[in-house]
């Protein structure tokens, strides 16, 4: 299992340097609340996934979840490529939001899958003017097949916009159908500085959920007091 508490803070990591991502582990290692790390592009892209493994490694033993930002969306055949990079790279999960088209998704599950990764697949991205009815690209019935096609294939984690509630507990039915109550897991960003409230997105979440925080613990400043905000949102998780 990925995380092993039912409800945690995932802090993501989305800082510019290895100090700071040090920083991070450091304040919330060993936090009762805390379930796992969420490292993205602007670490990888200047260390490489590795090494940024690695660091957070050298202070925690959970789960690290890496957010290509957003993976799932070239050809089928690069899946395959994507998954062996990550898994010798030593991740536990990867973030596919695959608008491509559903040979991508359903190519990119598997080739993840093959690699004994854990997958979280979204659908509806947090910003405004996503959605087509909110005057963006992608439609709601596109965002509700990415959904779809993951549960077909296997997929129980699933990334949903924790800053639209009303959005999470419309994936949450949707899945519940799919995979029945209790069958899924799901995972919010979107929190503080998008919006979200913990509290709020939590009651249209359900029992089994955990929310994606960056900006509002690595702009805390010193590690006392990322440590102190990290306490707080891991009290607010539980509500």
């Amino acid at each position: 299992m990925l995380i092993e508490q039912k409800r945690s803070i995932i802090p993501a990591c989305d800082v510019p340097d290895l100090i700071a991502l040090e920083e991070i582990v450091r304040a919330t290692s060993g936090l009762s609340g805390i379930g796992a790390y969420k490292v993205g592009i602007e670490l990888v892209i200047r260390y490489g996934l590795p090494r940024v493994v690695q660091t957070v490694r050298a202070f925690s033993g959970l789960s690290i979840i890496y957010d290509h930002q957003k993976a799932g969306n070239d050809i089928p055949a690069l899946g395959v490529k994507f998954a062996k990079a990550c898994k010798s790279s030593g991740v536990n999960a990867v973030i596919l939001f695959p608008f491509a088209g559903p040979a991508t998704e359903r190519a990119w599950i598997k080739a993840c899958k093959d690699e004994g990764i854990t997958i979280l697949v979204g659908g509806e991205m947090t910003h405004e003017a996503f959605l087509e009815n909110e005057g963006g690209f992608i439609s709601q019935r596109a965002g509700n097949e990415i959904y779809e096609i993951a549960s077909e294939c296997g997929v129980t984690d699933f990334v949903v916009p924790g800053n639209k509630p009303s959005s999470v507990a419309f994936y949450r039915e949707l899945l519940e159908g799919l995979l029945g109550i209790g069958g899924f897991i799901l995972y919010a960003p979107g929190f503080i500085s998008q919006g979200g409230d913990v509290s709020e997105t939590g009651k249209a979440a359900g029992y089994n959920w955990h929310a994606i925080v960056g900006s509002a613990i690595y702009n805390a400043g010193s590690v006392a007091s990322m440590r102190e905000v990290a306490q707080t949102l891991t009290s607010q998780i539980g509500e």
